[in-house]
């Protein structure tokens, strides 16, 4: 059976117009017991009423009930019913619609409809708006009401059903359907098809990755292995996230930005996500993160969250040299050694034009960090990080080039001391079940949690020098037990 089916109203009229696409009546969809059974279905939902209640609403309810991917999707529908819940999603789209429309002279309405067919219309201007409404609402036909009201923008959304196409749009809707299920990876002829789809978020071009492209190399051969079909997707691809069953997202993460959202729409589609969107909220604001620590007695270096007119107080609690902290800064970007008051204020200046708050703490130099790797709270690595050379922290962006980094080692769990992946444990486990790199330095005062990543770096030739494939055959393994759990679940 095919993996994808089309969902019509009325299975008659659609074999005489538009033979040989798998198209399955909705009220079959709905009530013929072989539907439940079949698993890996993607199902395009051509009905005309999507409203509440009514058939069409039912098919893609039922269909994630299933464990078959749907669009629209239930949360789709329901995002789309009412202005008051999308109109939110469409501030910044309304910007560019007026951008773009604002000074055509050519336009004699206040007033136009257009049409997208998966995000894709025949204004040429529109492109970029289609595929964007695509993206924030997964549907195979939108109709979309511009406006004129103090500028151009978008007036109403909503679902259409093929019938509310006339003959020439029909064809374009056919071409871009075809090219949707184009976008689909195939899997070669005379193999096993894989039970699970997985998506791996990366961007390539990203100068300090969380993982190089050995490391996703690998990744893609350990899902093959454990069943799964592997795919890598970037940032534009927010549109199909209902397509498959898992998200693997290995580009640095934080909350205002694109990897977020993709976290949070896999979540809201029901696939299993790492980094899941609960652990990128705790971990990518250090302020946060300390509090946390702090109020489970874990011990980190001594801590102060201070706004524009506590200097003083830093200064006075910790003294110098100190380290001053952007809440949400990666890879060593955003944290500043601070020898005097001096360069205190100048610093703390620069700060406070991005943040209202700046998590100031001990400095608390170290020759190497540990970094444990955890995964549903089981060690899978430990490394020490060893400090960039004549500089304080692992990675120098002190330079006009690029950045320099420290060397790397492995070493066995077994072998790390006990004190520090116990400590790495605690911390890992106020988080969640996912995967983790905690951070930590070994002081003579005892071992200090610095910092717990949500999304740490796992690169081919450093943290699995001991593992080998074996560490991502692990991180493979998790997707699949996650998500044969969620299928036992499923009705």
């Amino acid at each position: 059976m095919s993996e994808h089916i089309l969902l019509v109203d009325d299975i008659r009229h659609w074999k005489e117009q538009f033979p040989g696409y798998p198209a399955v009546s909705v009220q079959d969809y709905l009530t013929c017991p072989q539907w439940s059974e079949q698993r890996g279905l993607r199902v395009i939902n051509l009905c005309r009423d999507t409203q509440y209640h009514s058939p069409g609403y039912y098919a893609s309810l039922l269909a994630e009930a299933r464990g078959h991917k749907a669009i629209p999707s239930v949360r789709t529908i329901q995002d789309l019913s009412r202005k008051a819940l999308y109109g939110a999603d469409l501030e910044d789209l309304d910007k560019k619609v007026g951008k773009l429309l604002g000074g055509r002279r050519d336009i004699e309405t206040t007033r136009f409809e257009l049409t997208l067919c998966f995000g894709k219309c025949e204004t040429e201007e529109l492109k970029g708006i289609a595929r964007s409404l695509f993206e924030t609402f997964p549907a195979p036909l939108l109709k979309v009401e511009f406006r004129l009201r103090s500028g151009w923008h978008i007036a109403k959304i909503r679902t259409i059903g093929l019938k509310a196409l006339k003959k020439p749009q029909q064809t374009f809707f056919f071409g871009a359907m075809n090219d949707y299920f184009r976008q689909r990876h195939q899997a070669p002829r005379g193999r096993k098809h894989p039970r699970y789809d997985l998506a791996i978020l990366h961007d390539p071009d990203e100068s300090l990755p969380p993982s190089n492209p050995r490391a996703i190399a690998a990744f893609v051969r350990a899902a093959k292995k454990v069943g799964m079909n592997a795919e890598l997707i970037t940032r534009k691809d927010y549109g199909r996230l209902a397509e498959y069953d898992a998200l693997f997202i290995r580009e640095t993460t934080n909350v205002n930005h694109h990897t977020y959202r993709f976290a949070r729409k896999a979540a809201s589609e029901g696939l299993v996500v790492i980094d899941d969107p609960d652990s990128i909220l705790r971990c990518t604001n250090k302020i946060y993160l300390m509090e946390l620590l702090s109020r489970a007695r874990i011990p980190t270096p001594k801590s102060v969250v201070i706004g524009r007119n506590d200097l003083a107080k830093a200064e006075e609690e910790l003294g110098y040299p100190m380290v001053l902290k952007i809440p949400d800064g990666a890879f060593s970007l955003g944290v500043y050694k601070i020898d005097n008051q001096e360069q205190l204020k100048e610093r703390a200046a620069e700060l406070f034009r991005e943040t209202e708050l700046v998590l100031a703490q001990a400095y608390t130099y170290t020759p190497f960090d540990w970094r444990v790797g955890i995964l549903n709270n089981e060690v899978l690595y430990v490394c020490r990080y060893y400090m960039s050379n004549g500089h304080w922290q692992i990675v120098d962006h002190s330079g006009d080039g690029a950045p320099r980094e420290g060397l790397t080692d492995s070493v066995s769990p077994q072998d790390a001391p006990a004190v520090v992946v116990q400590n790495a444990l605690n911390a890992a486990k106020r988080i969640g079940d996912g995967l983790y790199g905690v951070d930590l330095k070994e002081t003579p005062e005892g071992i200090l949690v610095i910092e717990v990543n949500d999304n740490p770096s796992i690169d081919a030739g450093d943290e699995d020098r001991l593992l080998g494939d074996e560490l991502y055959l692990r991180i493979m393994r998790e997707f699949v037990k996650r998500l044969d759990r969620h299928m036992m679940r499923s009705p």
